[in-house]
């Protein structure tokens, strides 16, 4: 039957706020088709409705609350050494603390993706980062009799992180497009491992100075009240799908179930994630656990004295913490510019990088993790070279899941993923090594040479996973294309007919203000 559809002319007719139907029929694939609403005949000369300067400056806010984000994670590792003797604990004990984090912090994500998707986003932020501060700083003041509050505080910090990963790069999504999206993005994602790094460098520092390392714990919440008064005052709230609408925005809302039923059936959404898991898996373990294999390997080689009690040394700590900020400088803008280049040219670059970044990775650590017993600066440097491979993937792997999932769906989506890649990835990943090690040890209880040797063979896990890793992202690279198409007609005026083969899936359809009805 013929749809009649009521036109008015574009003098009288109102510019729309661009709408998402929310139809319980709706299927990947057949998406574009309730989206008609959502290409309004608008001037595109119009100004967009957050200037550009504003936008920049927002950016800037939201990449000094990563930094610290990232800071305050890793200070832990950076003085793992003087926690295990403070509270006398062993490999796997120790490692809860990263796992406590990382299991609030996947928990939690999904309903802060919900929320995200459809309410206000700054004021979520600011409730999360509040909670935040509150516990990283009462971190601090736990005493050698209560290891279990620490883990308890640890597990609450990840209620701020949750709320802030999920949420900010949707904002810089909506706040550019294209090839500036992708700048912002780099830049964006290129905090996590200077953050990383700083965490060790602050953290190792402000030990060795006070010659406490509960004062490491409390630098990051002082920063972290700064970046909370600039979140306030300089960063905007736009409108979800505003960079692709000029301004306007997409509003109207689907049922959560349908939006997880519409990410699943996104073939490039299903196995990126499953390669950012791997990642995840990969540096969650080597960033919780590489300062400490190498200074075991600088006491097995006669290099210093073993620790005994604290303060320790953290030489081991500023170096890695070093290498891991150029690192993740120079692999996250090499690929983002790789992505730039080559994207246009190869629809699938993206997964292609990132593929190669992972398996280029694998012999890399394998070597630097045999050679460790041998020669620490050949180790360093085989650790440089794998660090940046890795780093190849932090901003493209982000950019992925933002031209691939339409904007409505991007909180949720931002949320899946990071639950999914926490819960699969770094949040068992430290423990999981820490297990290994424990069990291994304890064949040769007596010997400090074998307590390095038993996390030289736990860490053997993490080249293998890389590999994994790797081959997730070649399968993502053969649906890229197709996924990546189907998102862009969101702003396309011509979607194309539904599949014939299945007339029940089409979703019902809104052009301009006019409801179209089948007689």
């Amino acid at each position: 039957m013929e749809p009649k559809v009521s036109v008015t002319s574009p003098q009288d007719r109102p510019v729309p706020r661009w709408s998402l139907g929310s139809n319980s029929g709706l299927h990947y694939g057949s998406f574009v088709n309730s989206l008609s609403s959502l290409t309004p005949q608008a001037d595109t000369d119009e100004k967009p409705a957050i200037s550009k300067r504003r936008s920049y400056v927002a950016v800037a806010v939201l990449c000094y609350i990563n930094l610290i984000n990232y800071m305050e994670r890793y200070t832990i590792a950076g003085v793992l050494l003087n926690i295990q003797k403070f509270f006398e604990i062993s490999d796997s004990t120790a490692a809860l603390l990263q796992t406590v984090f990382i299991c609030s912090f996947l928990l939690l994500a999904p309903l802060f993706g919900y929320l995200g998707d459809r309410y206000n986003r700054k004021y979520i932020m600011i409730g999360g980062l509040t909670v935040w501060l509150a516990t990283a700083a009462g971190s601090s003041f736990v005493t050698v009799s209560h290891f279990w509050l620490l883990m308890l505080l640890r597990g609450l910090v990840g209620v701020g992180e949750a709320s802030y990963s999920t949420i900010a790069p949707t904002i810089i999504g909506d706040l550019f497009t294209g090839g500036q999206r992708s700048a912002m993005i780099c830049i964006f994602y290129i905090f996590i491992p200077i953050g990383s790094g700083l965490g060790y460098i602050t953290g190792a520092g402000i030990a060795t100075a006070t010659g406490d390392w509960r004062w490491a714990l409390r630098i990051t919440p002082i920063l972290g009240v700064v970046g909370m008064v600039l979140l306030i005052f300089l960063c905007p709230n736009p409108p979800r799908g505003a960079a692709e609408t000029h301004g306007e925005g997409v509003t109207g809302q689907s049922p959560y179930l349908e939006d997880v039923k519409y990410l699943l059936k996104n073939k490039s959404y299903r196995w990126s994630t499953l390669g950012v898991t791997a990642t995840a898996f990969l540096v969650g373990a080597l960033a919780f656990w590489t300062p400490t294999f190498l200074s075991r390997g600088q006491v097995l080689q006669g290099l210093q004295p073993q620790c005994t009690k604290e303060p320790c040394n953290t030489t081991d700590s500023y170096i890695f913490g070093a290498v891991t900020l150029v690192t993740g400088i120079m692999g996250g803008c090499l690929g983002t510019l790789l992505s730039r280049r080559f994207r246009d040219k190869v629809p699938n670059a993206d997964p292609i990088i990132c593929a190669v970044g992972l398996l280029g990775s694998a012999p890399c650590l394998f070597v630097a993790i045999f050679v460790a017993s041998a020669s620490i600066p050949a180790t360093y440097v085989f650790i440089f070279l794998g660090e940046v491979l890795i780093s190849l993937n932090w901003a493209v792997m982000a950019d992925i899941l933002l031209y691939v999932v339409i904007p409505t769906r991007r909180s949720t989506a931002e949320a899946l993923q990071i639950s999914v890649c926490h819960l699969l990835g770094d949040a068992g990943s430290p423990y999981l090594v820490g297990v290994i090690s424990d069990a291994i040890s304890k064949t040769k209880p007596e010997s400090f040479g074998w307590r390095f040797h038993s996390l030289k063979y736990s860490l053997l896990i993490c080249p293998f996973v890389g590999i994994l890793g790797g081959l997730f992202f070649l399968l993502t690279s053969f649906y890229i294309a197709e996924d990546r198409t189907a998102a862009m007609r969101l702003v396309e005026e011509d979607p194309p007919p539904p599949p014939p083969s299945d007339p029940t899936s089409e979703p019902s359809m809104e052009l301009s203000t006019q409801e179209i009805k089948k007689e």
